[in-house]
């Protein structure tokens, strides 16, 4: 606590050896960030310039690749000012701040996984319904929900764990996340029923829809011609990758760290650098490589540049 700024302070105890690798982890950490602007914006600028990529699907992939550039510049900033500092510090406040991004980006990724799975299928499943289903409006509606839901959702977790009185100023950690909860002198069971309010609607739930729509998918191409099942196997694929690779991490952040497990302080950092080097950097490389639309307009644009 600060008396004189009257700002209180938490410790961030997750590095490892941060005296002996600071120089190392800031090279990792600043290398990797600049990896993920660069990859997640050429990609967004290709959508947005390219007139035959502003179809429901690829403006929704440009949705999760600006959602993955707010998760990164979130966590990113922070990262490189506490591996080069002496003190690993965050005040209370902006460490509410850092908490709200992560998790509304977060659950952002999964409205827009369920949106893009609707899209398919309507796309598959009922193909001459679907200018009249997917019109421009709907697709601005979907894009609104997915940020708004999770914003209004987290932003009362965030609210509520901020007028909790704070006993315990060291958290174990790189950031900000769940882990928040542990600082509080007394655990809120109000907290606690609107966090698994907050889980069930921002990660079961899309989980759900997703799986269930495309099993539907899976369902009608296999009886559907081979045209129809390639094109759910080059659309759905790259959608479910992506899925499958954040729900991992997912797990780890809302199980692990929710449940206390008896982790070591290695295997933590570890996990916990895995899902911010790994996963933002995820989303392009899979869609870059696994889109045929997006393959072509990166291939000329790399051909241009050389």
């Amino acid at each position: 606590m600060d008396d004189k700024l009257n700002v209180t302070y938490i410790t961030l105890t997750g590095y490892l050896e941060v005296e002996k690798l600071r120089y190392v982890y800031f090279v990792i950490i600043f290398t990797v960030y600049v990896l993920i602007l660069c990859s997640n914006t050429t990609i967004f600028c290709l959508i947005v310039i390219h007139h035959n990529l502003h179809e429901p699907m690829y403006m929704f992939i440009a949705a999760l690749l600006l959602n993955s550039v707010v998760f990164s510049t979130s966590i990113y900033p922070k990262l490189l000012v506490d591996v080069l500092s002496e003190r690993q510090i965050i005040s209370y406040t902006m460490c509410h701040f850092q908490f709200f991004f992560f998790y509304t980006t977060g659950g952002a990724e999964y409205f827009l996984l369920a949106a893009m799975s609707y899209d398919r299928y309507v796309s598959i499943c009922k193909p001459l319904q679907y200018p009249i289903i997917m019109k421009k409006t709907t697709v601005w509606v979907f894009l609104v929900l997915a940020w708004l839901l999770p914003t209004c959702l987290v932003a009362g977790s965030a609210v509520l764990s901020a007028n909790e009185r704070v006993c315990n100023f060291t958290l174990k950690g790189i950031f900000c996340n769940n882990s928040l909860f542990k600082l509080h002198c007394v655990t809120s069971t109000i907290l606690s029923v609107y966090g698994i309010m907050i889980m069930i609607s921002t990660l079961f739930l899309p989980i759900l829809y997703i799986v269930f729509t495309y099993a539907k998918i899976l369902m009608i191409s296999c009886h559907s011609c081979k045209t129809v099942r390639k094109k759910a196997a080059q659309t759905c694929l790259p959608h479910l990758l992506v899925l499958f690779n954040f729900s991992l991490f997912c797990i780890y952040d809302v199980v692990v760290l929710r449940m206390e497990s008896d982790i070591s302080q290695t295997a933590r950092l570890v996990m916990t650098l895995q899902l911010l080097l790994y996963h933002p950097l995820f989303n392009p490389i899979i869609y870059g490589l696994k889109m045929k639309e997006i393959s072509k307009h990166l291939k000329r644009l790399f051909s241009h540049v050389k």
